[in-house]
């Protein structure tokens, strides 16, 4: 995907551990007034583009101290800044689909459906100059139809989506460029339209997503490998995906690609798999129903923007329960979902909640149609950072029974988003008594209890907190219990019969 000094701002330089890299409480970011569908990164700059007029500050009501920006933004990676980098995109259906930095990060490739970047008139594709973010007046390929996936290396540009011809010559929904724009001899004849790319170049494969059941005059549904100098078919994946799903992301690190599907009707495929990027053999697949928009592996994990809502049969999975959990996190090596669970709504548009994932200098960046992030007012844009600032749920304490010196106190159990294991500190009139830990999701909130020994005949009053080890919540509601005394005991069983 990337080399050289976009490196820094690529998860292919992060080392492998399997331990989410990032916190599930989102940091304070800008919003959009509309869908985010693409999200590129570029030495510590984060660009944004989609179908929105205006952004606005972070925790800003919509309509309130809105700044224009036409379907492109930029941020600093790390602090969240608005950049001053604004050209608008207009024209057509006047949207940005896809974007994606040259390795060296001095240009960025835009796509989707515009005939105006900046000033300058294009078709469907333009490239700015990162460092002075100008519109390239030397990028003009002429794309006939919308971009929806690009792809660089240090000697092409790929294209994907749904266009037919390119520069006026036959380009059947891929294409590749000079990195000045030029067409390139590569061809290829896919069916319908492609909405991913991926190149492993040490591995001399292109990897392809999409809609399409045939790629070169034979049948290939969903995914297919090229030789990217050619468009030749090396791989094709026949059993991988049935004919009602659609693979929307495809990505890599070093050994592996990974790839997401999104289904319609029954029999479908929403998950995510993974492959060797040596041989293209299948390592392992998931079966979250939920339609997956982006993949993204970092450090050992792999992150996905979807709407997941049955992982069942997934190790680490949750069954369905009518609700939605719209970011995930994997181990790269079994599949397994990690405990790492911030969420969003569904939001606008198609109402699939995020669409799109990077990473940049340590902070993950999500774009999507959701208007809510943790259950807060968040807009089409949000990000996540390596602090835990975010406490465990205070749970309500209740009075389960009393004896002669004994207390029995219980709560049910309270979830993190980041941690599973949370430790329960039971206070009896002010002093720590009693701890308990215990793993726990917010689909399984096991009934826990503590039984305290006191003196019969005493009174006291006890309180509850919860912390996942960084963060600790506040006091729970107070429980005040006089301990009978052995004879009171007595009366009252002798008073019940």
């Amino acid at each position: 995907m990337c080399g050289a000094t976009a490196l820094l701002d690529s998860p292919l330089a992060a080392a492998a551990d399997g331990t989410p890299a990032f916190s599930a409480d989102h940091l304070t970011t800008w919003q959009t007034d509309g869908i985010v569908w693409s999200l590129a990164a570029a030495n510590g700059v984060v660009y944004v583009g989609g179908s929105f007029d205006t952004v606005r500050p972070p925790g800003a009501a919509p309509g309130d101290r809105l700044v224009k920006r036409r379907n492109f933004a930029a941020f600093d990676a790390v602090t969240g800044k608005l950049l001053p980098c604004a050209p608008s995109f207009n024209g057509h259906n006047h949207t940005v689909r896809a974007m994606k930095a040259s390795p060296d990060g001095r240009v960025l490739y835009v796509g989707g459906s515009f005939n105006r970047a900046g000033s300058t008139a294009v078709a469907n594709a333009a490239a700015l100059d990162t460092a002075g973010c100008t519109v390239k007046e030397t990028f003009r390929p002429s794309v006939s139809a919308t971009v929806r996936a690009i792809e660089t290396t240090g000697n092409a540009v790929y294209l994907g989506g749904d266009f037919t011809k390119v520069g006026g010559q036959p380009r059947n929904r891929v294409a590749a460029l000079t990195p000045q724009g030029s067409l390139m001899p590569f061809r290829a004849d896919v069916d319908q339209p492609v909405r991913a790319l991926s190149v492993a170049s040490s591995h001399g494969r292109l990897f392809l997503g999409g809609d399409f059941g045939s790629v070169n005059g034979k049948a290939a549904r969903a995914l297919v490998t090229l030789h990217p100098t050619t468009g030749k078919t090396i791989v094709t994946y026949p059993d991988w995906f049935p004919p009602q799903s659609s693979v929307k992301t495809i990505a890599r690190d070093q050994t592996r690609f990974f790839v997401g599907a999104e289904g319609r009707g029954p029999g479908i495929f929403d998950g995510r798999i993974a492959g060797r990027l040596t041989n293209g053999t299948l390592v392992w697949k998931d079966t979250c129903l939920g339609a997956t928009q982006s993949v993204l592996p970092y450090k050992g994990v792999l992150f996905s923007a979807s709407h997941a809502h049955n992982c069942s049969e997934t190790p680490g999975g949750f069954p369905e329960r009518g609700d939605r959990q719209h970011l995930l996190a994997q181990s790269i090596n079994d599949r397994r979902i990690l405990h790492w669970f911030p969420d969003t709504n569904d939001g606008l548009g198609e109402q699939v909640g995020p669409r799109a994932l990077v990473v940049s200098r340590g902070v993950l960046w999500v774009g999507g149609e959701f208007t809510r992030v943790n259950d807060k007012p968040q807009q089409g844009l949000t990000r996540f950072g390596s602090r835990d600032t975010g406490a465990p749920a205070v749970p309500a304490l209740s009075l389960s029974e009393t004896a002669p010196g004994k207390v029995t106190l219980t709560w049910r159990a309270s979830w993190d988003r980041d941690d599973a294991y949370l430790t329960y500190r039971i206070y009896r009139d002010g002093t720590l008594v009693a701890r308990k830990t215990k793993s726990s999701t917010h689909w399984d909130r096991p009934k826990l209890s503590h039984t305290d020994t006191v003196p019969a005949g005493t009174r006291h009053t006890y309180t509850l907190e919860v912390t996942d080890g960084t963060n600790t919540s506040p006091k729970s509601n107070s429980v005040t219990v006089t301990v009978p005394s052995k004879a009171a005991q007595d009366r009252r069983v002798g008073d019940a019969q």
